[in-house]
């Protein structure tokens, strides 16, 4: 039997809530009186300042949404989940899960999103020496006053809780920990079910549908999946599943790969770079700024002109536009291009190489900022997804079967689907475009592909 109370407080916060969030996406979100707490702290309350979408809003004016609803919303999701899964009890529930993870996974999916730096993951693209966010987020889980509420008021360690949002590679999870943190970072998670519907609504776009509700009602506990537990789908969730993953397709496709989107954060990733590499700017002081506060640290007297110079675009909306795009059918100019993601130091050494040689050949004024390139984050398209069909499988089917075997449809799919989708574009200011695009065959493409194959 599941207790009534745990240290005085309901299983789950929606029970006896103290207070509610009016939601875009949900109508109302209950918390209780340690999830208002947590809510209340400073750096939850920062999130209410870093957008969800970045500079998307420069595109689709209604993409404020920010880290502060989404983590709500995943938070919702999880208690939703939860709920779900208790009223199952036994039959597929959470019948012997530790009370600790249920509340570790309420906790941790209210603040897997703390560490975010400002405008999206846009500053996590220039990798070392930039911190994952999730690694931010757990410096401030364990100390300071999120840490103080962890301990006092849940009665949990605040290390749990950070192990649960980025499991350490040196040791492994409580086994029921490492059972629900799929509902938080998974094929299947609530991270995916708030963010996609969420963003969807805010640019007003019709790519984001999901049946979240027949989704999580058909959440299960398997207690033998090649001999462990695994949360898991009965044959009611392939469908809401199958659209969760076309709305990610096409989220990307139509949102979050956008050209105008993705010029303005390469040209935000330049700017912090400069910054960096000048001495302007520590790594140290980029934590805990939101999307307002970093433009003007980066607009300051004291940062390279490069810096100032694109800070100033940023916020007067000159986004740098595209001379050429390249698509993965372009062999190894593509894979040579591609690789510098990376490398941010070796990207930028390429991006000064070509603006030096075309201002030289095409006897142009050619700042060594205004060749850029937009590299998209390489995607992971994983669906290590069981379904279950219970006593009664389809004939030729078994009672647990792979996604694969339950839908035919291949993780290859999406891996090829998005290798056509993802280009890499050469982007400039608007005076440059012109000229360049009318020198893309017989000067732009050679000298790229000579640049390239440098070491």
């Amino acid at each position: 039997m599941w207790p009534v109370s745990v240290h005085g407080f309901p299983l789950l916060p929606d029970e006896q809530p103290v207070g509610t969030v009016r939601d875009s996406l949900y109508d109302l979100i209950p918390f209780g009186p340690r999830e208002e707490k947590l809510i209340g702290t400073s750096p939850f309350l920062r999130l209410q300042k870093v957008k969800q979408l970045g500079f998307v809003f420069r595109v689709w004016p209604g993409a404020t949404n920010t880290r502060y609803e989404h983590s709500l919303g995943c938070y919702h999701l999880a208690v939703k989940a939860l709920r779900a899964l208790l009223q199952r009890g036994e039959d597929g529930g959470l019948a012997g899960i530790s009370i600790s993870s249920v509340q570790t996974l309420v906790v941790a999916a209210l603040l897997h999103d703390i560490g975010h730096y400002p405008f999206s993951h846009t500053i996590e693209e220039l990798g070392y020496p930039i911190v994952h966010h999730e690694k931010v987020g757990r410096s401030i889980i364990e100390n300071g006053e999120i840490a103080t509420i962890l301990e006092q008021d849940y009665h949990l360690s605040p290390g749990r809780v950070a192990d649960f949002i980025d499991p350490p590679k040196t040791k492994a999870l409580p086994p029921d920990d490492e059972l629900l943190s799929h509902l938080l970072s998974g094929a299947l998670d609530v991270d995916k079910l708030d963010y996609l519907p969420r963003d969807a609504r805010a640019c007003n776009v019709p790519y984001g549908g999901v049946d979240v509700e027949r989704l999580l009602g058909s959440l299960r506990i398997h207690p033998n999946v090649n001999g462990l537990r695994r949360i898991v789908v009965t044959h009611k969730g392939i469908s809401p599943l199958h659209s969760l993953l076309h709305a990610r397709q096409e989220m990307f496709d139509n949102i979050y790969w956008h050209h105008t989107s993705r010029a303005f954060q390469v040209m935000l990733m330049r700017a912090v770079h400069e910054a960096l590499l000048s001495g302007a700017l520590q790594t140290s002081q980029l934590v805990g700024l939101d999307d307002a506060s970093l433009l003007l640290l980066l607009a300051e007297e004291r940062m390279p002109a490069s810096s100032r110079v694109l800070v100033a675009d940023l916020e007067m909306r000159r986004p740098y536009k595209g001379v050429v795009e390249i698509s993965r059918m372009a062999g190894r100019l593509f894979s040579r291009l591609d690789a510098l993601f990376w490398n941010a130091n070796r990207r930028r050494y390429v991006e000064q190489l070509l603006a030096a040689e075309l201002a030289r050949v095409l006897e142009m004024e050619i700042a060594d900022h205004e060749v850029l390139f937009d590299i998209p984050r390489p995607e992971k398209w994983e669906m290590d997804v069981w379904v279950t069909f219970g006593a009664h499988p389809p004939v030729g089917m078994a009672e647990l079967v792979t996604w694969v075997q339950a839908t035919g449809l291949q993780p290859d799919d999406l891996a090829r689907y998005e290798q056509h989708q993802r280009r890499i574009r050469v982007v400039v200011p608007e005076r440059l475009r012109a000229p360049l695009q009318a020198r893309v065959d017989d000067l732009l493409l050679p000298m790229l592909e000579t640049l390239v194959e440098m070491e």
